[in-house]
Parts: C-alpha cells; structure tokens; sequence
C-alpha cells in the first residue's frame, strides 16, 4: 500500500491513542528494510494528519546514513514528539552492528550531532531530549561516570548550540565558552627522599636549573626555556596522598587560560569538581579542578596577581642557560580503554581543543588506542593512551602506578643533535634503538648517509609527511615507569611519529625484560 497505506494506518492508530490519553511517535530506523529516512518518515506522518501522531528523531538513523540535518527544519516543531541522540565514532560496518555496539555520547564520536541539534532545534521543538547509548564499554563501566559524561555532552552539545543559533531559546543557564589556552604553565611531580632526588639529578642531566624554592612547602622549580617542572616533597596535601597511593608521579598541571575564573566557571557547569587546599601566607588562589585519576588541573590565568605566580610563591635564583629545551611539545596520559571517550570529553568540552581519530598503537603483547586532543596552533597538546591488557607497555604502567597518570612528558627544541650532545656529555641516557630501526628508514625516506649515521649514534628516530620532518629521541625509564621524550619539529609537521611507536616500545620491553632476568 505505500506511503499512503501508512498514513492511513497511522491516523486510524491516532484516534485509538487519542481515546487513551496517549500519543504515537514514528522513528525512522537507518537499517529499515521500507523506511529508513526521517524524510520518508515525515511524508507519512504529514499525510496521517492526526494531532497524536507525531516524529521520533534520533540523530544516529539520520547522521549515520549521511543525511542532511537542514532536511529537518522544515518539520513543524510540534510535530516532533521526542528526539534522541548518539555520536559514534564512523566505521565502515553494517548499520544495525554499529549502533548496537559502538554509540557515545555526544562531541565523543565523529557525527555532527550539533549540526543535528541546531535543525531539530530551530523547527522550536521544546519537548524532552535523551540520549539513547548503546556500548559494550558503557554496559561495564562505571554508571556514575557515564552520568557524568552523559550530562558534560548534553550541557556542553546545548551551549554549542545556542552560540552557533542565539536566536533559539533555551532553558539553560549563561556561562563562559571554552576557555582559549596557550600552553601548559607547569607540570609537577610529587616525589619523596632518594627517589625525588634522582628526579631532581635526571632533570639536570637533561639541562634543567633548580631556580626556585617554595616559600612554604617543601618544593623546589626547575626551569629551561619555556618549561616549569615542580618537585613536590610535602608530607601532607594533595601531592603527599598521591606519593602514598603511587609512589613519584605527575601530581598537577598548570594550563595558561585567558581568564581562570571563567574556565572554573565553565567546568563548573559541565559537572567538574572544583580543588581546594588549605593556602598559606604568599599563596595564590589558583583555580583548579580534579582531573585525571585523581589528579589535579590548575587555571593559570592573569588576573588576581597569577601573573607574577613564581615570584610570588618561590625564592628564585638564576639558573644556567640551559641545552636548548625551549617548551613542552606534548604531554602522554596513559589510562583504561574504558576511560579514554570520557577525558577526551573532559578536554574538548572544557577547552578550545579538537581531538583527532583514534589509532592503534602496536605492543608486541597488545593493542594500545591513542587519541589526541590539541588546540589549532599546537600550543597545547595531550596525547591519551587507552590500556586494556597489562601486558604492554602502558598497561604495565596502569598497574604500577595503581591507575591513569602522565606516564611521559615530551620536550621540544630547535636542534636535537646539539641539545643531545650537551644532555649526554652531562649523563642522560638515551634508549637504545635497535640497528635494523635505521636500516628500515635507509629504504623508507631517502635520508643523508651522514644524518642517518648521526641518528644511529643518538638514538634518534625520524618521520616526515607532506608538510615536514620530525625526530625524536626517548630516555630511559625512570621510577615507576616515566620517561621523556625529545623532539624536533620542522617545517609544519603535527603528528607524533606513529610509526616509530613499535621501535620504542620494543627498545622498552628490552630494558625490562633485562632488568627482569632471574639470577643464576
């Protein structure tokens, strides 16, 4: 019978729910072997003509077929009697496969939800929205951060739309937009006795000075170039907990903002715990909000004296020149699989960052998926790396640092071979690579003899696109599994030398599995 024949039905099924007190919602499902189009869907319920029968939208049966969200402003806002929504992340599968298994929530995926929303909510639909999730992730991860995460999309997906249509009304409250960031301000380690005095030797082999001490605590700073690296030794506060539950790990970051009290402002809103501690005389109040495993992110912005935060709170002295680190190129987060969709989330919706596809990172014991979120110019980049087995390399970290951390820092500079000459002459070790590393490149890129000769005495590894060259080059593992990294951006190159990550994982896997060899 067709369209008309549905229609039909639809108004005789109208007037039974009209004599209930109910009405009935058409939903167009992409898999649909008749109708699979919100379009089609529509045409039947306009031509039903009753006022209990109405649309149910679902932003995944429209965005996953590639349909064109602007279709739906031409449908009648009370028409729509219910919308529902999902990302996802785009996988070529069969349709039905991939929203049974592989929905998120909004701005985790790769679907233009917002763009969805804008239409459905500029026809003035005012009715209720969910979000409609199926994941296997999701199915046995932790409830309360999934309600987490399902509210941060919704309010962070609602003020996208408002700022891109304010003529559309909604009822949500005022708030900052995301905060514009310049870069990290400082990483800081909580350590304790022999093991921060290691970290405080490492970090002077690798050209830092301890130009600072704080005023009250016990926390020195190292600097060069650019980079602020804190060592934190207190026996009490947050750095002490996390040096009980860890051992020396990344404790706190500093990100540079344009305004922090805006940025707590807007966390705030997207459901973030704000971070407190008891201050002292000469202590700045600095926002900041838990982050990462229990972690802690601070706002560092200009206003209330954070402009003059290290003169304010450490006892400085010069420190030497350095050997050429200028800034932190990218800081590496190692966490749970099961993790990785909600602090990309924590990030984009926060920040004024976009987060790349996912990719898979070969362990020679497993897969590891790493995602990166950064700002456009690069001044801020965080790379996420999900574990789901302890056997590799990330997942071993994950269980010897009992949860997500930073598991390395890298550092940039204009000229690797210099800046390693100097590191080394002073006893930074670098890892080594393996020789076939090198003879593996010789056939990929038609490098120098003498560059390559240079890259095999370094340990240095390399990776070039159409836009530039990148080398890099890794410590050995320190304390509890931390490393840095060394690298050389030329010309307008953003990756991360992807193709190099099996050779160091394998150099790594070595060291260990040499450490860990029985005496006989």
């Amino acid at each position: 019978g067709g369209i008309d024949r549905a229609a039909a039905d639809f108004n005789e099924l109208g007037e039974i729910a009209k004599d209930r007190g109910i009405r009935v919602g058409y939903e167009a499902l992409a898999w649909g072997k008749h109708i699979n189009d919100h379009r089609d869907a529509w045409e039947i319920v306009r031509r039903a003509d009753h006022s209990d029968v109405g649309l149910i939208l679902d932003s995944f049966h429209t965005l996953a077929r590639k349909i064109e969200p602007s279709t739906l402003r031409s449908i009648p806002g009370d028409k729509i009697f219910f919308v529902q929504l999902a990302d996802a992340p785009l996988i070529e599968m069969d349709l039905l496969y991939w929203s049974r298994h592989f929905r998120n929530m909004p701005g985790e995926g790769d679907l233009n939800v917002q763009e969805f929303m804008q239409a459905v909510m500029a026809t003035g639909y005012s009715g209720p929205v969910s979000l409609e999730i199926f994941n296997d992730q999701f199915r046995g991860g932790s409830s309360k951060l999934v309600a987490v995460d399902g509210y941060r999309s919704l309010i962070s997906l609602m003020d996208d739309v408002r700022r891109a249509e304010p003529y559309i009304s909604l009822n949500l409250p005022d708030f900052p937009r995301r905060s514009e960031t310049t870069g990290l301000s400082f990483v800081e380690f909580a350590s304790r006795g022999e093991e921060a005095q290691q970290l405080g030797a490492y970090l002077e082999r690798m050209g830092f000075s301890k130009i600072g001490k704080h005023k009250n605590k016990a926390a020195d700073l190292y600097k060069q170039g650019d980079i602020r690296i804190v060592l934190n030794q207190e026996t009490s506060g947050h750095a002490a907990t996390q040096w009980n539950a860890r051992g020396t790990t990344v404790c706190d970051i500093g990100i540079e903002v344009a305004s922090a009290r805006d940025t707590l402002e807007r966390a705030a809103h997207l459901g973030n715990s704000s971070f407190t501690q008891p201050q002292e005389e000469d202590e700045l109040d600095i926002p900041a909000v838990r982050g990462l495993s229990g972690s802690v992110i601070h706002f560092v912005g200009n206003e209330n004296g954070m402009d003059r935060l290290w003169e304010t709170e450490f006892s400085q002295t010069a420190g030497h020149k350095g050997f050429g680190l200028r800034s932190i190129d990218h800081l590496a987060q190692t966490m749970s699989y099961d993790d990785m969709l909600s602090w990309s989330l924590f990030y984009t919706s926060l920040f004024e960052m976009k987060k790349s596809p996912m990719v898979d990172v070969f362990d020679p014991d497993g897969l590891v998926r790493s995602q990166v979120v950064e700002t456009a110019d690069g001044s801020l980049r965080i790379t996420l790396n999900g574990a789901d087995t302890h056997r590799t390399l990330a997942g071993s970290f994950l269980a010897e640092s009992f949860g997500a951390s930073v598991q390395h820092l890298a550092l940039a500079c204009d000229d690797i071979f210099t800046t390693l000459e100097k590191m080394i002459a002073h006893g930074f070790e670098t890892l080594p690579i393996a020789s076939n590393y090198y003879d593996d490149l010789s056939a990929r890129f038609d490098l120098p003899a003498d560059l390559l000769d240079n890259m095999k005495r370094a340990n240095v590894l390399y990776d070039q696109d159409d836009k530039g060259t990148f080398f890099q080059c890794y410590s050995k593992e320190f304390t509890g599994g931390l490393f840095f990294e060394i690298v050389q951006r030329d010309g307008n190159y953003q990756g991360y030398g992807a193709p190099n990550a099996p050779f160091r994982i394998a150099a790594q896997k070595r060291i260990k599995s040499i450490k860990g060899m029985p005496k006989v």
